[in-house]
Formats: C-alpha cells, structure tokens, sequence
C-alpha cells in the first residue's frame, strides 16, 4: 500500500514565515495526483515535504500507515523526477540509469535487468550508449524517469518534469508518464503550474492557493463545478468569463439579471440548491467560452440568454474562433470577455453579433466570499 495521509499539516520558515496552513490531503494507493496552482502557492513545498526534502512544522504525514514525520528520504520508499534532468554528463544513459542501484551495490545481473526492462518501457534502448549531450531534451527527460523506475519505488514524485520541454515535446511527454503510470501501477505525485497537464493526466487534482487547498477532485469535477470563483478562473483556458449580476425571485422562479437580460435558471440547474437567501442580491454568474453559441436553434431554446455585443478581436485557430468582446456591464474579472465558436461562421472585427449561452452550464458565485452557489460540498479530502 503506498498511500499519502496528509493531517493538519503546517510549514512556516524561519522568520515567521507561513506557506501551507493546515493541509489535508489522502492521496490513495495507485492513484495519480497532481498539485497545481500559480507560482508560490505551495504545491512544490508540499511535494518536498512528502520526499522528506523540508521539514513539516506541524502536523502527521503517513505513507502506507505508517508515520513518516522523522523518516529519512532514502527510507521512504520514493523516487523523484525534477525539473532539471541532473544527468552525469560523462556517464552514458545505461550508467546514469545504474547508478543509483551500483551505489547500493546491487548485483550485476540485477541491475541489467532493471536499466533493460526500464529502457525498453521508455523506447530508450537506441540510446544506452549515447551520452547527455547526444539527447533531445524529451529523451533525457526519459532518462531521468528510466533513472527512477529502476529502484521500483512505491511512490513517483515529479516536479515540473516538463517544464524545460517545448510544446510538442510536452505534449508527447505528457501521454508517456500517463503510459508509465499506467505500466507501473505506482503511486505518481505530480507538481505543475499548467493546468492541461493537470487536466490531462490526473485520475483526481489538488488546486491551491496561497498554502491553501481551494479543491481535490477529479479534472472533470473541477471543470463542471468549480468551488470557488479561483477553481473557476484556473481550470479552463481560455479562463471562464465572469460577469456581475444579480438574483431575482419572482412567483417560486429564479430569475438572473444581468443588464437588459432576465434568463430564469432551469430546473434541473436549481436541483437541491435553495437560492432564497440570495433574492435581491448581487452575485457573480460565470459562463465558459466554449458555453456560447451563434446558432440560431440554439438561440430559439434559450430567447432570454442572448447577449447583443460587439466583437473587439477575433482569432482563428482553424477549429475554432476566439472573440474577445466588451460587455455594457463592467466585468467582475479583468480584460475583455471571450466566446469560443466555430470557426465557419465568419465574423470580422467590428462586427455587431448575437451570443447565447447554454443556461445548463451557467455558474453563480457568491460576490463576497467568492465561493459557488451550486457547491454541495468542497471536496478537500
């Protein structure tokens, strides 16, 4: 069992400097997790806290059941992947996969087996006698797990593997590590800024803010119900649009007001969730990009969602079209709002167009503490 109990777990520096506040995470036996969240959230300190790298101020960490506070690194059972490759430029890749087993002086026999067995997963066998400086960064980023896989840990923990990758190569990255976890049946512990990592490798994804953990649930989850206005705006890209508006309770129907607009929520997005308390009340409603729509059925369905704007700027990636527009209502978050269509319909800027969103995936957040409306409960454990 390699299981990660995180209980109530608190870093401060010295000099009275707090990162994490009372951490709780249980990342289960096999499973891939991934921390995410902007730079200095504390995603990287919780990771070395788990390696045994920084010392925990407060709290219990347990690996397996057992209590790991004051165990050593190299008696946790764990293998780490870093943003740098650190390769030993005069060692060959078999070598610098071995070395860590020839320091534990492991028999020969045993240690070709593991560098063979690891090379071939890795489709680094073409390669055993190259050195670094002969590799493509994703290979030497091959070499660096191959380097890990060969001490058959029970848990992988990676921080910012891909980040010296270009796109393409993170891309491709991105499906071997999924491959690998997959092949290993190990627990995998992942740090990334970029959420389509986080997106498109984690069985479940811990976003954090500030030391804080603001949700743990599976990508699909985060994408459907963000818990908090930051969930919202970090998981999506481009970002979900915000915009001030208003609740309105009017004959046992709920009704938002947003400018000359009065959409009445359906049914089915209501479901087990009492706005009363919200009538009169300014909020926050939210829409994805990818949430907005031209077609004129779709405007047939939803006559009260259709926003009348004017297109500021508009990117065509070939698939699809971005169009940057500003609204009449100032909006709750910074720069211009973004609708994500089909790149067929032909819109230039300056363009007046008819936008009308899906109100099944509409989001309403509270203005003051920024936290959904349609949250049932934020998944933290």
């Amino acid at each position: 069992m390699a299981n990660i109990i995180l209980k109530n777990i608190k870093k401060t520096y010295e000099g009275g400097v707090t990162v994490i506040e009372n951490l709780n995470l249980e990342i289960k036996d096999k499973e891939f997790v991934v921390l995410v969240g902007p730079s200095g959230c504390g995603k990287s300190t919780t990771l070395r806290m788990i390696a045994g790298l920084e010392s925990i101020t407060d709290g219990e960490m347990y690996m397996g059941g057992k209590l790991v506070n004051k165990v050593a690194p190299k008696d946790r059972d764990i293998a780490m992947v870093f943003q740098t490759y650190a390769l030993y430029p005069h060692m060959n890749v078999y070598k610098n996969m071995a070395f860590g087993l020839m320091q534990r002086k492991v028999d020969k026999k045993n240690i070709d087996e593991k560098v063979m067995h690891a090379a071939k997963i890795l489709d680094l066998e073409p390669y055993l006698k190259r050195k670094p400086k002969a590799l493509s960064g994703g290979q030497r980023q091959r070499v660096a797990l191959g380097r890990a896989m060969v001490r058959d840990p029970e848990i992988f923990l990676l921080d910012e593997p891909l980040s010296n990758l270009d796109a393409k190569l993170r891309t491709e990255m991105r499906s071997q590590i999924s491959k690998l976890h997959k092949d290993l049946g190990t627990t995998f512990v992942y740090v990334t800024h970029d959420q389509t990592e986080a997106m498109t490798m984690a069985d479940r994804i811990v976003v954090m803010k500030g030391g804080v953990v603001q949700q743990f649930d599976t990508p699909q989850a985060l994408y459907d119900k963000p818990a908090n206005m930051f969930v919202a705006s970090f998981i999506g890209s481009p970002e979900m649009n915000l915009f001030p508006a208003k609740i309105q309770i009017d004959q046992k129907k709920t009704y938002v007001l947003l400018d000359d607009l009065k959409m009445e929520l359906p049914e089915g997005l209501l479901k087990n969730h009492d706005l009363s308390a919200y009538d009169g009340k300014e909020i926050v409603l939210g829409i994805r990009p990818e949430d907005f729509y031209m077609e004129n059925f779709v405007k047939e369905s939803y006559p009260d969602a259709i926003l009348r704007v004017e297109a500021e700027l508009v990117e065509n990636t070939g698939s699809e079209m971005n169009i940057y527009f500003k609204h009449e209502t100032k909006k709750a978050n910074k720069g211009m709002s973004i609708a994500k269509i089909n790149s067929r319909d032909q819109i230039q800027i300056g363009d007046s167009i008819e936008l009308v969103f899906d109100k099944n995936h509409i989001h309403l957040f509270d203005k003051d503490t920024e936290v959904s409306l349609f949250n049932e409960k934020e998944k933290k454990l």
